[in-house]
């Protein structure tokens, strides 16, 4: 099959392109800028909407990242030889991976409102935000979208024919731009604005990633042991003039 400049430089410059951004990167951003490795949290400003916004995105995070390692770095062969049916896969897939788009997609909502509609956390609103909302927006919105127009309100779509594997194909250095090339729209827009967000991601916030303190897990216990608090000294008698 015989694959257009456009699809080379779409399905394998650019992807490589972003991923060499996102490893020099972090090397550059670790050795310029370490104490800017941070969340850059503005808890102490507002908390009542990062006590809902926080919690919901990051879960769903979580869980919206946990899929997409399934669903497009472990191949489907992998998956029917542990005994899960292809149809198993897709419906526990679709219906899961909704529920922690939505989270995901609300919590991102709160966050970007309280940044908006606050006005002191939207003063501390630096350019690597305003770069990194719409695009995190962006990418999880078209990833939404694209599994609600195809696999819950449309045909079906098995994705894991296609951009799983160009998505394996980059990086196993063998690319196959022909695979993704004929998927869906809104596919292919989700992984052009993936790739971006990587190579976005060590000049944001996102770097703190990196820097979860999993030590706190299997450190020690710390022991509290109460002080006792010394009896007040009895106040002085004010002078009387006699001895």
């Amino acid at each position: 099959m015989t694959v257009s400049t456009a699809d080379l430089l779409l399905w394998v410059a650019f992807p490589y392109v972003c991923l060499a951004v996102f490893a020099v990167g972090h090397v550059w951003r670790y050795r310029h800028d370490q104490f800017g490795w941070t969340t850059h949290t503005s808890q102490l400003l507002e908390r009542r909407w990062l006590r809902w916004g926080s919690p919901l995105f990051h879960l769903g995070a979580f869980a919206v990242i946990a899929g997409h390692v399934v669903g497009l770095a472990v191949p489907a062969s992998w998956t029917e030889a542990a005994g899960v049916s292809e149809h198993a896969y897709h419906t526990v897939a679709v219906w899961l991976g909704s529920v922690a788009g939505v989270a995901m997609v609300t919590g991102l909502g709160l966050l970007c409102a309280r940044r908006l509609l606050t006005r002191r956390i939207r003063l501390t609103t630096d350019r690597s935000d305003k770069v990194l909302f719409p695009l995190l927006a962006a990418t999880v919105l078209l990833g939404i979208t694209a599994t609600a127009a195809h696999n819950v309100f449309g045909g079906g779509y098995d994705y894991r024919e296609t951009v799983s594997v160009w998505f394996q194909s980059v990086f196993t250095l063998q690319p196959q731009p022909d695979a993704i090339s004929g998927a869906p729209l809104l596919f292919q827009l989700h992984a052009l604005t993936a790739c971006l967000l990587f190579a976005a991601w060590p000049f944001t916030r996102l770097v703190h990633v990196w820097s979860v303190p999993v030590g706190y897990l299997f450190r020690p216990c710390l022991v509290y042991r109460r002080r006792p608090v010394p009896a007040p000294l009895p106040a002085r008698r004010a002078s009387s003039g006699r001895p």
